[in-house]
């Protein structure tokens, strides 16, 4: 499996898995400073690579009048001092052709929303001008019909690509998560990510918003890490009952420090028995 390097660590290839984390939506300068520097200080002090997430803009809501973000102008300069004052690497979905430009130059990833997977040219100009490439695997998408995703990523010339499973659709306002996907992605050669809390999400099941039932995204991120995962995707809220995106299956921040302890003694131990690294 290639490995590459973001910011000051290496993702793939056996090396300890990436915690992206952050609120689904920028609110306000506050919360997101807020939740940056507890998750930045937090990781720093337990030793796991970190990449701080939050949108810009979040365009597939459920309903017309949901919370979707500052937008492009507001958000870039958000995320880039979080990005100057605190020293991490930032990442954002984008949605639109037009906003691919400006976000590369300011995100060090940019995330291919799943339901824009299979849009071919979409995912071509975000891999030519994104330095690194997140792919959210559609939730209609089988795992192994993400080769068809990277390849279309690899012939616009970047080869630093992500592969993220968020979750199968499994009825109505339902997703089911299946570990096999993770092993069956992995075959491709590209950094797995796994995210945990878009995994529990109920897409519209409180009828104009999606619900979510974020005490099972604690099970499921263990469950991942021990597959051998090279990234966990967690979106955390300071008041996840007060977010204004997904606060359903958001983790608040107080359940991180007890969770990624626990995550990394797994990780560590599994890495070493598949990658004989001995972390």
């Amino acid at each position: 499996m290639p490995a590459f390097d973001i910011h000051d660590f290496t993702i793939g290839n056996g090396n300890p898995f990436v915690l992206i984390a952050g609120p689904c939506v920028i609110e306000n300068y506050e919360i997101v400073m807020q939740t940056a520097k507890y998750l930045r200080d937090l990781t720093s002090n337990i030793g796991i690579p970190f990449i701080f997430k939050s949108s810009y803009d979040k365009a597939n809501r459920s309903s017309k009048d949901s919370f979707r973000g500052p937008g492009l102008a507001e958000g870039i300069e958000i995320m880039a001092h979080v990005k100057k004052m605190l020293g991490v690497p930032i990442l954002s979905d984008v949605h639109r052709f037009e906003e691919i430009d400006s976000a590369a130059k300011v995100f060090d990833i940019l995330q291919i929303p799943a339901f824009l997977c299979r849009q071919s040219d979409f995912v071509a100009e975000v891999a030519k001008k994104a330095s690194v490439v997140n792919i959210k695997k559609g939730q209609f998408l089988a795992p192994g019909d993400v080769s068809h995703v990277l390849k279309k990523a690899l012939a616009a010339g970047n080869e630093k690509i992500m592969i993220t499973e968020r979750g199968y659709t499994f009825g109505y306002n339902n997703l089911v998560a299946d570990m096999r996907s993770l092993a069956i992605m992995r075959k491709e050669g590209y950094p797995v990510i796994f995210d945990a809390t878009h995994s529990v999400q109920l897409p519209g099941g409180l009828g104009t918003v999606s619900g979510g039932d974020r005490e099972m995204a604690v099970c499921l991120a263990r469950s991942a890490v021990a597959c051998g995962i090279d990234g966990l995707f967690l979106e955390v809220h300071p008041n996840p009952d007060a977010a204004l995106c997904d606060g359903p299956n958001s983790l608040e921040l107080t359940a991180l420090p007890n969770l990624l302890a626990i995550l990394k003694k797994i990780d560590s131990i599994v890495k070493a028995e598949m990658y004989g690294t001995g972390q």
